[in-house]
């Protein structure tokens, strides 16, 4: 039997998401067993031309949830909002993207296949099919993010493994 493109898709996107989650909640514990500011990861990099932690956090939800919105309206733009600056609003962000997915359905995402896809920024313009914008521009995309952030995790000091990064895992019951 193929793969579906909402089994391709959506499960890996809801497993990054929840890492996503957890990266939170690891980072508010830690600041709190540690004395440290929130400040502190909010706004840490890996290095100092790279986006912050928040804006990290914030692109999982976008190539998942915005990625989605993109596909449905046949063109994807990056968000340049500024990405929220409390652990509670990047939940409140990831949360959004994670019922955005859940309701997602198979009907929906096989619908896409086939349809014209852009991707736009500033003077650039890349065409796709839906089907390969979501599986070779957005999901590597929200693994980047992911793992960019669990990476500050760690330069931080935060004992951080790849579990945490792995999340939930789909196995066999």
């Amino acid at each position: 039997m193929p793969l579906s493109l909402h089994a391709a898709y959506v499960p890996s996107a809801l497993q990054m998401l929840g890492t996503a989650n957890h990266l939170i909640d690891t980072a508010e514990k830690w600041c709190a067993e540690h004395g440290a500011e929130h400040a502190d990861f909010i706004g840490a990099r890996v290095y100092e031309d790279m986006l912050p932690w928040c804006y990290q956090i914030k692109c999982v939800a976008e190539h998942t949830q915005g990625s989605i919105e993109g596909v449905r309206k046949g063109v994807y733009s990056p968000d340049l909002n500024p990405p929220p600056t409390s652990f509670d609003d990047l939940r409140a962000k990831l949360g959004g993207a994670v019922a955005a997915m859940e309701a997602l359905t198979e009907e929906e995402m096989e619908g896409f296949i086939g349809q014209p896809m852009r991707f736009e920024f500033k003077d650039s313009r890349m065409d796709f099919t839906a089907e390969d914008f979501l599986l070779s521009f957005s999901q590597p995309n929200f693994y980047f993010h992911c793992a960019t952030a669990y990476d500050i995790l760690r330069m931080k000091g935060v004992p951080v493994g790849k579990r945490d990064f792995m999340g939930r895992l789909r196995i066999k019951p």
